[in-house]
């Protein structure tokens, strides 16, 4: 039995996991869906990495990052040791580069998610219902969209504005999962990225940028096929 460690990314929670957990069961294998301090405007991506490192309890784990957890999982590697690693329609880190600067200066963001949020408190949350839908959630049906759109927490700035660790991520087996209608993170960059940066071939998977919600049994397909 195989523990997939699965993180979510922005405005997310360990709910988002909620459709992916029974497929990997059914398969036999287990899922921990670590909370993140996303909201807290103190908290950086090493604080982030912190606990989603305690939450790795045997070498038998993959450790699967989607969308801005993409920047923890060399964090993760450093700390503890895993059988494999996973970018799920996710970041890349640049070295020496915050989020920031690395969006200005490559745009792999569609640029429109800015006009659905508004800031909280050190951070920004998520109001614009329709663009959640257009970009986070496009092959969703209405109700998981109402749904998951009312689970939508916010994220705290801070950690987006710090340049990340100038360090080669850790040696571990990669994987990257490309979605080919991701309408929130550009296909094209994350193809591009997994070979420059990750020294990978990316794996093509169909649909947006939640596949977790709208295809869990075709990407626990791929997950297990990983082991």
């Amino acid at each position: 039995m195989t523990t997939f460690v699965l993180v979510h990314g922005s405005w997310h929670g360990p709910w988002c996991w909620e459709r992916l957990i029974p497929e990997l069961d059914r398969c036999g294998h287990r899922a921990v869906t670590p909370q993140l301090p996303s909201a807290d405007p103190a908290a950086s991506f090493a604080d982030y990495a912190d606990v989603v490192a305690a939450a790795v309890d045997d070498d038998d784990t993959v450790l699967v990052g989607h969308s801005l957890a993409g920047y923890l999982l060399p964090l993760v590697a450093q700390r503890r040791a895993v059988r494999h690693q996973v970018y799920l329609a996710a970041l890349v880190a640049e070295p020496g580069l915050s989020f920031a600067e690395q969006q200005r200066r490559d745009g792999m963001l569609n640029p429109a998610y800015r006009g659905a949020l508004r800031p909280v408190a050190g951070g920004t949350e998520w109001v614009d219902r329709d663009l959640a839908r257009e970009l986070l959630f496009s092959d969703c049906d209405e109700p998981t969209v109402a749904a998951a759109f009312g689970r939508l927490s916010g994220q705290a700035n801070h950690p987006l504005r710090q340049p990340a660790a100038d360090a080669e991520p850790p040696a571990v087996p990669t994987t990257y999962l490309v979605c080919t209608e991701d309408r929130m993170l550009d296909p094209s960059w994350s193809r591009r990225v997994a070979e420059r940066r990750l020294g990978v071939r990316a794996v093509e998977l169909a649909g947006g940028h939640s596949p977790f919600y709208s295809r869990p049994e075709a990407l626990a397909a791929v997950l297990v096929g990983l082991i």
